[in-house]
């Protein structure tokens, strides 16, 4: 591993991707510093203070990169490297990513700013960055041993390039990418409006689904893996700890959703229709904007949908594969439903007293048991609401509307409270009668004798 100073001294003699005129250009102008993050706390960036104005993203658990300004070129340092990313509280896994942290931090600039992009490869193996939908020169696309060499262990390349289009973009490597998106090298990269009139919004989200195999007490992902993965993130990490969406009544809201897992993800948002807005070729003309509320997000693309957030309460947010909404899930477990496990469960503890069965009524009960687990490994449904066990983990967090919340305030203003008459409850008086049917035949509904 390099330190801060070796790896300036690598930068310095490093191989480059830029034009030789460009690289004479850049040449002894010094590395930009690399920003580090070791925390899965969500951060909140300031609005820029020159140039177009812009809300910035809030990448969820996540971060943006720094900047600095360099003859009008904005430059950054991106470096490839092993990390340790929380997961959730109590897990830990072994990864690949970016400046401290899988995913890696978000990359925002302005249409028409021109940005230089240093890569410094940590990794034991070569590697490339991919600008994935974005308008570029064909040797700053990032294909390894296409658009240009990899990167070797221990250099730095640099990327450089205008930016000619606004809208929400990806990046991750294109040499062994099999092994290294695996292991968690992914990021966003937002290219703001030059215009700030054009689709302005209060707050601006921003989420990367993304998926890891991590056998129980392990914490390495298994690379192997094509569709049986066990924990389904958004930015790597896995509800309950992942931050709420928090936005003041009345806020025009963005929620940007870039999907690199090998699998599809229906996002449905409860309480709420929206628009979709953007997808990975550009901005949808307000014509054409359909409205949802589950937007399905292909493998490799990127939608982005808008409302207005003017109803109060604690609105949940998830993936709609239901699988996606559990942790640490075994996809061997068989089903129990209906089988009377008493009598083996008596013998079993015999031997075992701490035995617990489970199964036999659907798997809920999984929510509210402590049962004792591996190392580095968490529930496969956890966390608590206001009125008990949530029952989901993965891809799941609240939007949370209230009113008074600060325009820079995204910390969390706790559960909602319901107003009276404004929550379901128990009923103990008398049942209406309700109809019935087992027959597969098609029952038609006479039309009303009656108005009203």
């Amino acid at each position: 591993m390099l330190n801060r100073r070796q790896l300036l001294g690598a930068g310095a003699a490093g191989a480059t991707l830029v034009s030789s005129k460009a690289w004479g250009q850049t040449l002894n102008m010094g590395l930009p510093e690399a920003a580090q993050m070791d925390s899965a706390a969500t951060a909140i960036t300031a609005r820029p203070n020159s140039g177009p104005d812009y809300t910035p993203v809030v990448t969820l658990n996540g971060w943006t990169l720094p900047h600095r300004m360099n003859n009008g070129v904005k430059e950054f340092h991106l470096v490839a490297e092993p990390v340790e990313r929380e997961l959730a509280d109590g897990m830990i896994a072994h990864l690949w990513g970016y400046n401290g942290q899988s995913t890696g931090p978000t990359i925002e600039a302005v249409e028409g700013d021109r940005v230089r992009i240093y890569v410094t490869n940590k990794l034991p193996e070569g590697t490339t960055v991919h600008w994935h939908g974005l308008i570029l020169p064909s040797g700053m696309d990032g294909v390894s041993g296409l658009s240009h060499p990899s990167i070797p262990p221990g250099k730095t390349f640099v990327y450089e390039f205008d930016l000619v289009k606004s809208g929400t973009f990806m990046y991750h490597p294109h040499g062994d990418e099999m092994t290294q998106m695996a292991m968690g090298m992914m990021g966003m990269f937002v290219v703001h409006p030059k215009d700030p009139t054009f689709m302005p919004v209060d707050r601006d989200f921003l989420i990367m689904l993304n998926a890891f195999d991590i056998d129980p007490g392990t914490y390495v992902p298994r690379i192997m893996t094509m569709t049986d993965f066990n924990l389904w993130t958004w930015n790597s990490r896995i509800f309950p700890d992942i931050d709420p969406l928090v936005v003041n009544k009345g806020d025009r809201v963005r929620v940007r959703v870039g999907n690199l897992t090998m699998t599809n993800h229906p996002i449905h948002m409860h309480g709420y229709d929206f628009k979709v807005t953007c997808t990975d070729g550009g901005w949808v003309p307000p014509e054409a904007q359909w409205p949802e509320v589950s937007i399905d997000i292909p493998v490799g693309a990127m939608r982005a949908y808008e409302f207005t957030a003017d109803h109060l309460g604690d609105w949940a947010i998830h993936c709609h594969k239901s699988h996606h909404t559990m942790n640490a899930m075994g996809h061997d477990v068989p089903t129990f439903i209906g089988v009377n496990k008493k009598p083996l469960t008596q013998k079993i503890r015999q031997f075992q007293p701490e035995y617990m069965p489970m199964g036999m009524s659907g798997m809920g009960d999984m929510a509210k048991m402590e049962m004792p687990l591996p190392d580095n490994t968490i529930p496969m449904m956890t966390g608590w609401g206001p009125y008990g066990p949530i029952e989901m983990g993965g891809m799941f967090s609240v939007v949370k509307v209230r009113d008074g919340i600060d325009a820079d305030d995204y910390s969390d203003p706790g559960w909602y409270e319901n107003p009276p008459g404004e929550m379901a409850y128990e009923w103990t008086g008398e049942l209406p009668e309700f109809a019935s049917n087992n027959s597969p035949k098609t029952i038609l509904t006479p039309k009303p004798t009656s108005k009203g």
